[in-house]
């Protein structure tokens, strides 16, 4: 009997919610544009403003505030576009374990860009910060809330706080946190922050950037003037409307985080109990709930990856961004993580609709994989502790 899949590569995208993929159909019917003054057309607009609200209340933002983009890329794109372009900004303070979005949309601004150290849990280092702070030249901080590789969650209020006092500007990709903890656009008093649809079990080219209300403003995308002049181009009607159903229902299931928490805590006690000398990074740091990235010397990622998609497992190498290839993860670099260790990590994101029996199966296969591979090439780990697989139930 052929096993059933387990999906766990929820940080690359999460499965499409039922609910979601409902509204995307309801308003592939509807047919009107948004723009438009008919009844069509404000049945369109009404798909477009409820799911404005339903974004706009899972970040705890106005609607107002909440631009719509075609995903988080474009997002970020826009967000350093606007620091350039209508705040002044004359640098770039960017973390070193920035999504790659980020990173690039920093190095074409045109501007110096300075990296913030990270340290080996993979949390930014505020010292380095604050001296970065404390130099000439209004600063744009970029800092994610939540890494999407290694789950490690940052110090996102307290850096928000030094860059307010150094009036720099603070943007921030929360993507991977929304819908699996808290996140309050107010109250952290960003000016900026990026949002994507997929990663909620909405459907994928959507997203959104809330903007702080009062701030100024410069259009990335110009042409007909949607969303308030702030990003042109006619609405993605049913995309959006997907948007707003998914984040409806993920403000609601951040309460059962803990669930999928005690998942990921299962999976990595299987794991050291089988490989002595797997490591699970940022594991002494605050981790999102169903986020997981360990390796262990001599493994190579990209086998692993077909092993255990053959055992019936999709999980991942890090970042989903790269076209398919497992290269150099830029986050572990700027932990210290040495190659050797890197070339075999596997990232593995939960989502609620995963199981103990689930869990219990991929440790058994990677533990499997691991120690098969570590035996062709025990000249490489020569030393390196090992232990006899242990007993996983399955």
């Amino acid at each position: 009997m052929m096993m059933r899949r387990a999906y766990m590569d929820h940080n690359a995208t999460a499965p499409v919610r039922a609910e979601a993929a409902e509204a995307v159909a309801r308003a592939l019917l509807v047919g009107g544009n948004p723009s438009s003054v008919h009844t069509e057309g404000r049945a369109a607009r009404k798909f477009v403003e409820e799911a404005r609200v339903a974004v706009a209340a899972l970040v705890h933002a106005k609607p107002a505030e909440v631009v719509f983009t075609s995903g988080g890329t474009e997002a970020a794109n826009l967000a350093l576009h606007i620091a350039r372009a209508a705040l002044g900004v004359e640098r770039v303070i960017l973390s070193a374990i920035e999504h790659d979005c980020v990173r690039a949309s920093a190095a074409a601004l045109g501007l110096p860009v300075e990296i913030l150290r990270a340290d080996a849990q993979g949390l930014v280092d505020l010292d380095d910060l604050a001296r970065r702070l404390d130099t000439p030249g209004k600063a744009l901080v970029a800092l994610m809330f939540a890494n999407n590789e290694t789950g490690v969650i940052q110090p996102i209020a307290a850096a928000a706080r030094m860059a307010r006092q150094a009036d720099a500007v603070v943007f921030t990709d929360a993507i991977q946190a929304l819908g699996r903890m808290p996140v309050d656009f107010q109250a952290l008093d960003f000016d900026m922050m990026s949002m994507s649809a997929h990663k909620l079990g909405g459907p994928q080219g959507v997203g959104a950037l809330v903007v702080r209300d009062g701030l100024p403003f410069e259009a990335l995308i110009r042409g007909g003037g949607q969303e308030s002049r702030r990003r042109s181009g006619t609405e993605n009607v049913p995309g959006i409307a997907g948007f707003g159903a998914a984040a409806k229902l993920a403000a609601r299931e951040i309460a059962e985080m803990p669930r999928v928490q005690a998942l990921r805590d299962r999976l990595e006690a299987a794991l050291r109990g089988a490989v002595a000398d797997v490591q699970v990074f940022g594991d002494g740091a605050p981790r999102l709930a169903n986020t997981s990235l360990f390796s262990a010397p001599g493994l190579d990622a990209e086998t692993l990856l077909m092993t255990l998609d053959l055992d019936g497992f999709a999980v991942s190498a890090g970042s989903a961004c790269s076209s398919g290839k497992v290269a150099r993860s830029h986050v572990l670099a700027a932990m210290g993580v040495d190659d050797v260790l890197a070339r075999g990590a596997i990232r593995v994101s939960l989502g609620l609709t995963n199981t103990e029996e689930e869990i219990d199966r991929l440790a058994l296969s990677w533990s499997r994989a691991a120690i098969r591979a570590r035996d062709k090439v025990k000249s490489s780990t020569a030393g390196a502790p090992m232990v006899a697989l242990a007993e996983v139930e399955s």
